[in-house]
């Protein structure tokens, strides 16, 4: 029998005990293998009291964080009453900008009537005079310069409010807002009621005239630099029952319908008379060329 594990000085010689077991000469290094499964410095290691140390680490960690959120929490108190205060002043100054702007407004189309008013009663005297306003009037009317009433149709848009993050192959839809309905959307729309035969139009309220753009800020929409909100009301001045027909055929009800599909938008296309449109800004000519 032979066994591992130690060395016989009198292994290999001739003379042994029956029945002894032979031991095979192991070196050092191989029996440490076999024997100590641990380094002696991990043993060391591990034998140093560390448990305490931790937790005392641990514990300044937790003491730094909530110093750092009590810091904040003061500094939001203390700065809270002035974030207020300032509020309170924007809100009191953008308020009584509306207020003045409003008051200018009424003031402005006051003016523009008492001057109407007096160009027609002097014009209207003779019949170069009475060509000459209807003349003007046919301008007027061109620019959206003057009011509109008559039938035609009334296309409101409703945003669903929060949706899919949605995309086609032009444009995202605005990421995280309640809006689906771009500035693009309504321009197409806008432009299918022109070529459907209407006469005048207004997105919001606000009539579509030269120079008037619809365009996209962050999560609105600006028409003529004025901010309009869902419901969006596109009303058109015109023959209806032709209007209808023919935007019922155009690109811009196709995408209202296809957004409607996709993302829930309520569309609604209603014929009626007596549609009211007011009349376009009128913005003052810096510089014209005549047609040759």
């Amino acid at each position: 029998m032979t066994q591992l594990g130690g060395f016989d000085p009198a292994s290999g010689r001739n003379a042994h005990r029956a029945g002894a077991p032979t031991l095979i000469p192991v070196p050092s290094l191989l029996r440490s293998l076999l024997s100590e499964h641990l380094d002696a410095g991990y043993a060391a290691a591990a034998q140093t009291p560390r448990g305490r140390t931790d937790w005392l680490w641990q514990l300044v960690a937790a003491a730094l964080v909530a110093a750092v959120f009590a810091l904040a929490w003061s500094q939001a108190r203390a700065t809270a009453p002035g974030v207020r205060e300032s509020q309170q002043v924007l809100v009191t100054s953008v308020r009584a900008a509306e207020a003045a702007t409003d008051e200018l407004t009424a003031r402005r189309t006051s003016l523009t009537a008492d001057a109407d008013a007096l160009r027609r009663s002097r014009l209207a005297g003779d019949a170069t005079g009475r060509q000459l306003l209807s003349d003007l009037d046919q301008a007027a009317f061109a620019a959206a310069a003057t009011p509109v009433i008559g039938p035609g149709l009334t296309v409101t848009v409703t945003d669903p409010g929060v949706t899919r993050d949605l995309t086609d192959v032009s444009k995202q839809r605005v990421e995280g807002s309640r809006q689906v309905i771009l500035d693009r959307d309504l321009q197409l729309v806008v432009n299918s009621l022109w070529l459907a035969g209407a006469e005048a139009i207004s997105v919001g309220g606000v009539r579509i005239g030269p120079n008037v753009t619809i365009r996209q800020a962050g999560g609105g929409i600006l028409v003529d630099n004025q901010p309009i909100s869902s419901p969006y009301a596109v009303v058109a001045v015109g023959p209806p029952h032709a209007m209808a027909d023919a935007f019922d055929r155009s690109s811009g009800l196709q995408r209202l319908r296809l957004l409607e599909s996709s993302y829930g938008v309520r569309v609604t296309v209603a014929a009626g008379d007596g549609l009211t449109l007011p009349a376009g800004s009128v913005r003052d000519l810096t510089f014209a060329k005549g047609l040759p």
